[in-house]
């Protein structure tokens, strides 16, 4: 019974890894670095620094997809909030008024 469940669970796993390749490519290289796959590790403070690399990646790219997942989210539930809308960078009045950007006068002076 046991043994089913860690199949389903390694299944599970696969395929949620398959919706992310960019983290799979980094656990990936983590599973290199422990099963010493170059033969190039030949300390355990060359793997240690290694495998804290590789976590430090896999952190800022899992959150970088946590982050991008969570604005579309954000964003469809304001697209579809009918008492919410777009807001639009405005432009600056003094960049309206003034005809010469490269001069810098006082707006009051100005006709």
């Amino acid at each position: 019974m046991e043994q089913g469940l860690e199949i389903k669970r390694a299944e599970s796993l696969a395929q949620r890894l398959l919706q992310h390749p960019h983290l799979q490519s980094r656990i990936e290289v983590l599973l290199d670095v422990v099963e010493n796959a170059d033969g190039d590790v030949l300390k355990a403070d060359q793997a240690e620094e290694r495998v804290i690399e590789e976590l430090r990646q896999i952190g800022q790219q899992a959150l970088q997809a946590w982050a991008q997942r969570k604005l579309s989210r954000v964003t469809s539930q304001s697209e579809k909030r009918e008492d919410l809308s777009r807001k639009e960078k405005k432009t600056l009045l003094a960049y309206q008024i003034r005809k010469d950007r490269s001069r810098r006068t006082n707006l009051s002076l100005q006709k």
